[in-house]
């Protein structure tokens, strides 16, 4: 019987040099519909748009982005973050938010993923627990384009390296929530254990409906 996981390396030595010889070749895959029409009217909540500096935006790479605070009152209750690549190339991918954030001053309490129901679909996403001082949030993240949603950074660069390599294209989009986890007024650990749950439901609830806002205004696989 053939091994085949001996025939792993080559093959994506392959599709590494099919990703090389096929960049120049990619076609940019422009939006369907702004990125700004994505959530851009939640009632009960005021919305704040962010920009990020010129040298941000370099170094990140990407095409378009949107960036919003959503406040209820005087709280920020979330974040989104929209991130658009109309092609991926060396030296332009999408950069992972697990290495983005410790540059920032967060530190990762725990990693891991969770699934969440959107339009009668199950998507499997990224969830992590952050810190920063005495800040706590709870954070979603996936990848989605090209008629896919993904969690798994291995698996987003196999995508990326077969779809160059045989498509000729790898647009694509990084999807982001941050839910600010409520200090406790006590120190009972039973109120932080509520308190980072129901973050962490708040924030399932917003990264389902936007795995559907972002299909919306992406391409067409």
């Amino acid at each position: 019987m053939l091994n085949y996981r001996a025939y792993l390396p080559a093959l994506v030595l392959l599709l590494g040099c099919g990703f090389v010889w096929n960049a120049r070749s990619q076609r940019a895959v422009p939006l369907a519909a702004p990125l700004q029409g994505i959530l851009e009217d939640v009632p009960g909540y005021r919305i704040q748009d962010q920009k990020l500096s010129d040298d941000e935006r370099r170094v990140a790479g990407m095409n378009n982005y949107v960036a919003r605070v959503y406040w209820r009152d005087s709280t920020p209750v979330f974040t989104t973050f929209v991130s658009y690549y109309e092609r991926q190339t060396q030296g332009r991918t999408i950069h992972s938010p697990r290495n983005c954030l410790p540059g920032a001053g967060w530190q990762i309490l725990s990693a891991g993923e969770e699934r969440v129901t959107a339009g009668g679909t199950s998507y499997l996403l990224n969830r992590d627990v952050i810190k920063n001082g005495a800040a706590t949030a709870v954070v979603y993240y996936w990848y989605q384009g090209r008629g896919r949603v993904v969690a798994n950074e291995y698996r987003v660069k196999w995508n990326l390296l077969r779809d160059a390599a045989f498509a000729g294209h790898t647009e694509e989009a990084l999807v982001r929530v941050v839910v600010p986890v409520a200090p406790s007024r006590s120190h009972d650990p039973a109120d932080a254990t509520r308190a980072l749950a129901e973050a962490s439901a708040f924030g399932a609830d917003i990264a389902a409906r936007l795995t559907q806002e972002v299909n919306r205004v992406l391409p067409q696989a």
